[in-house]
C-alpha cells in the first residue's frame, strides 16, 4: 500500500509546484502606466543569504510581486569554502525559472564597501564577474559601462553610520556630478531614512524601498505583514519598461501601512485608490456619503476642517461612511498621515462629495 500512497503524494507535490499560487496585491495603476511591484535587494546562499536562488523567485510569486533583483555581494562571500564563487550564479539559475513564472528578473549585484561610499546595488547589469574589481571606483565604472542603475543601499545603516543619519560624502557627490547615482533606498528592511528623501529631491534621484532579505521572507515579514516594495510606474509590464521607469524616477515606496514618494506620483496614486460617492442621505443638519478604498493600503486622514470629522480612517478594501455637517463646504481638506511626500511633509488631499 505504501507505494501507491507515495506516488500520490509525489503527484500532488508536482501539481502544487507546477501551479504555484500568486497573491493578488490590490494596488492601482496610474493613468498611462502599469504599477509594477518590485523588491530590488535580496540575497541568497551565493553570498550571505540563507536560501537557494530559486526560492527567491517562488517567494516573490507568492507575494504578488512583478519584479525582483537578487543582488548577492561581490566582496563578501562567507560560504566560498563550500560554494564556488560565481557572481552570476543566482542569475543563471533563475533567469528561465522566473520567465516561466511571469516574474521580471533584474540581473544585479551588490558592491559592498565601507563608508564612504557604503553599499550599492548595480541593477540591470550584464556580467557581475566583470564588476568585481579591487577599486570601488573601478566597480562603478564597469557597472556604468554595462548600463547599470546604481542604487545606494541603506544610507543610514547603523553599522556604517552609528547615529543612523545618512550623509553625503565627497564620493557620493562625485557620483551625483557624473550622473552615476540613480537611486537611493529611502527604506530598507525596517528602517526609513527621511533625510534620504531630501537627497533624492535635491539631486533628481529615484526613491526605492526594498527588503534586503537574507532569511526566508515569510519569517522576516509574517502574515499579515508584507515586504517593503518599490512601486514602479512603467509604460508596460516588461523588463525594458521597468528599467526606463526606474531611470526616470517614476516610483513610490510601500512599507507597512505607509507610502512615500514624490507628490507628483503619490497624489494621483492616492486618488486612484479611493472613490467618493455622492451623498446618499441627509437630514436637517447632516449629510451622509461613502468613501470606497479599493486598495490594500489603509489611509489615515487627519486635521480635518471645521464641521467635518477631525479624522477619518479608510480601511483597506472597505467602504467608510462619513457624516458631515451641512455647514461644511466641499471639498474637505485633510492631511493623509501615512502618505509621505517629503522629509517633513505628508500628502494633503481633497475629498469632494
Amino acid at each position: 500500500m505504501r507505494k501507491p500512497i507515495l506516488t500520490l503524494l509525489l503527484l500532488v507535490l508536482a501539481i502544487t509546484l507546477a501551479t504555484g499560487q500568486k497573491k493578488i496585491v490590490n494596488l492601482p495603476d496610474l493613468p498611462g502606466y502599469v504599477t509594477l511591484k518590485g523588491d530590488f535587494h535580496m540575497h541568497t546562499i551565493f553570498s550571505d543569504g540563507q536560501v537557494w536562488p530559486l526560492n527567491r523567485v517562488d517567494e516573490a510569486v507568492r507575494d504578488g510581486l512583478d519584479a525582483i533583483a537578487i543582488a548577492d555581494h561581490l566582496e563578501y562571500t562567507p560560504k566560498k569554502d563550500f560554494i564556488p564563487v560565481d557572481h552570476n550564479a543566482a542569475w543563471k539559475l533563475c533567469e528561465t525559472y522566473a520567465k516561466e513564472r511571469n516574474l521580471i528578473l533584474v540581473h544585479a549585484t551588490e558592491i559592498t564597501r565601507k563608508m564612504p561610499p557604503g553599499h550599492f546595488n548595480a541593477l540591470f547589469i550584464k556580467d557581475a564577474n566583470l564588476i568585481a574589481k579591487d577599486s570601488v571606483w573601478d566597480n562603478f565604472e564597469e557597472a556604468i559601462k554595462q548600463g547599470a542603475f546604481l542604487q545606494w543601499n541603506h544610507p543610514g545603516w547603523k553599522s556604517q553610520e552609528p547615529d543612523g543619519i545618512p550623509k553625503l560624502y565627497d564620493m557620493h557627490r562625485k557620483l551625483i556630478k557624473n550622473g552615476w547615482l540613480h537611486g537611493i533606498e529611502i527604506y530598507n528592511d525596517a528602517d526609513f531614512y527621511p533625510l534620504a528623501f531630501t537627497f533624492c529631491e535635491e539631486n533628481n534621484i529615484t526613491m526605492t524601498g526594498n527588503s534586503d532579505v537574507h532569511a526566508i521572507i515569510s519569517e522576516r515579514y509574517p502574515v499579515p505583514e508584507h515586504r517593503p516594495m518599490t512601486l514602479v510606474f512603467a509604460k508596460e509590464r516588461t523588463h525594458d519598461a521597468l528599467k526606463e521607469a526606474m531611470f526616470a524616477g517614476r516610483t513610490i515606496v510601500y512599507f507597512g501601512e505607509k507610502l512615500a514618494g514624490r507628490e507628483q506620483y503619490a497624489k494621483p496614486f492616492f486618488y486612484q485608490c479611493i472613490s467618493v460617492g455622492k451623498p446618499y442621505f441627509q437630514n436637517e443638519k447632516t449629510i451622509f456619503f461613502e468613501i470606497t478604498n479599493k486598495s490594500d493600503v489603509p489611509f489615515y486622514l487627519v486635521n480635518g476642517p471645521k464641521d467635518a470629522p477631525a479624522a477619518i480612517t479608510l480601511e483597506a478594501n472597505s467602504v467608510t461612511r462619513v457624516a458631515v455637517s451641512k455647514k461644511a463646504a466641499s471639498p474637505l481638506t485633510y492631511d493623509v498621515s501615512n502618505v509621505i511626500t517629503g522629509e517633513n511633509k505628508v500628502l494633503k488631499a481633497e475629498i469632494r462629495y
